[in-house]
């Protein structure tokens, strides 16, 4: 199945336009080539709404010209040469960049390691078809469920190549599967819906569309007949599911980016103690099929694994060539290309699982909101200030009593990861992954 992607044809076509590039007057030069393929299936009650096919591709040449530099890309590349003196053109009458640049020489990549990115299983609209109707089947087994929200099933193939003309030469195809279901119940204005989803680089360790579709019908007929609950502090359990947003506002904090703009609230926290002791955040591009894992970064250079939180206190940022210049360290291969040039960030982020399960964490803390789902994008990211809408289950004596939802959760992200505790149910198949977390004594604003 991977020669659906020719990765040979894309190198080759890659080190021409370094090389072309080079004879234009570029002082140094990177191609990268991304190309796909995926299949998808959308299925409601039944019957299937829509089969996708979709082919394509584009190119981004990078040229540098002293310390002026310019990007040009395309979907297509009728006429390369072209592409590349337009490229070069550019770069002689850009502004001077002083940290825009290739990576050492010394830090490229000399040896692709063997990781599980590609699954070669062919997978057919047919059978896609069918993993999405018995997940749609099984979500309406659920008693309440009153209709379908949909249910989709995807395949895809995505390939990369990077080459530099200071010798880096590289290629890569990773494969992924999905499968998502959506379940309605209630009608009218008492109407919920809920969903629930799989994605995975091989196939054999997704799970089963049946469990997934039960599993979003089950989500849903939870969420019947909300309440709101009164304003007040509380102690807020996020779900695994909601945690991870948690994760991400961390990484876009520790990007070396914005620390270096100013624009991170935790750019003068370097060494510091964040979080409690224990708490470890890491961060591993070469996850065993880790679904951001990568031979590679947009640099051509190694990526290692890295502490970001070890024992509660920040140990890194994440840094590509130009942040880490600016910062005045070093690089640690976490470019990712981005538009004109290259942007750090994270792969495989994990935030470590702890000893207790949700259900210990309730019954310890008694009363509190257990949030399954977020709303809007309420981060001031230069402050840390933390407001989302929220919907979930309010829990008394441990157990859950009812549904909620048209409330508020607040609070400064500095405070919370000082307060956060993890319980033991990672859920690690995502680039972002985290376990349920505990943050005590959060504002809520409800009634």
């Amino acid at each position: 199945m991977s020669d659906l992607i020719d990765q040979q044809a894309l190198t080759s076509k890659a080190e021409q336009l370094v090389e072309t590039a080079r004879k234009l007057g570029a002082d140094a030069c990177d191609v990268i080539a991304v190309t796909g393929t995926s299949l998808a299936v959308e299925v409601r009650d039944g019957k299937v709404e829509e089969t996708e096919r979709a082919e394509g591709g584009d190119v981004t040449v990078r040229v540098f010209v002293g310390k002026r530099n310019a990007a040009v890309s395309a979907n297509a590349l009728q006429d390369p040469e072209a592409l590349v003196e337009r490229a070069v053109a550019m770069a002689k009458v850009a502004p001077e960049d002083p940290y825009a640049g290739l990576a050492d020489q010394d830090r490229l990549l000399k040896e692709l390691p063997a990781l599980e990115l590609l699954d070669e299983t062919e997978v057919s609209a047919t059978e896609l078809t069918e993993w999405a109707k018995e997940a749609e089947a099984a979500g309406l087994a659920v008693s309440g469920v009153s209709k379908s929200g949909g249910a989709s099933a995807s395949w895809r193939l995505s390939g990369a190549v990077l080459a530099t003309s200071h010798g880096f030469s590289g290629a890569y195809v990773a494969s992924r599967h999905g499968l998502s279901m959506t379940a309605v119940a209630g009608e009218g204005t008492s109407m919920e819906r809920d969903y629930d989803f799989d994605y995975r680089t091989f196939l054999e360790d997704m799970e089963s569309p049946a469990v997934i579709g039960r599993r979003a019908g089950e989500r849903t007929v939870r969420r019947l007949n909300p309440r709101k609950v009164e304003t007040g502090t509380v102690n807020v359990i996020y779900e695994s599911r909601a945690a991870k947003s948690l994760v991400s506002h961390f990484s876009s904090a520790v990007n070396g980016a914005s620390v270096a703009r100013k624009t991170s609230f935790l750019k003068n926290k370097m060494g510091e103690r964040l979080f409690a002791p224990g708490i470890r955040i890491t961060d591993d591009p070469r996850k065993r099929r880790g679904a951001a894992t990568r031979p590679f970064d947009g640099e051509g250079t190694a990526a290692e694994f890295l502490q970001m939180i070890e024992d509660g206190v920040l140990q890194n940022w994440f840094l590509d060539t130009a942040a880490a210049k600016e910062l005045g360290l070093t690089p640690n291969g976490r470019a990712q290309r981005s538009g004109a040039g290259t942007s750090p960030g994270s792969t495989n982020l994990t935030l470590e699982p702890g000893q207790k399960s949700v259900e210990q964490m309730m019954a310890e803390t008694g009363r509190g909101l257990l949030v399954t789902d977020l709303i809007g994008h309420g981060v001031n990211a230069v402050t840390g200030d933390y407001s989302r809408g929220a919907a979930g289950f309010w829990y008394e004596n441990g157990e859950i009593v009812h549904p909620v939802s048209e409330i508020t959760i607040a609070g400064n992200l500095i405070d919370m990861f000082a307060r956060l505790v993890p319980a033991n149910d990672l859920d690690a198949r995502y680039s972002v992954a985290a376990p349920s977390i505990l943050i005590e004594d959060m504002a809520l604003a409800g009634e």
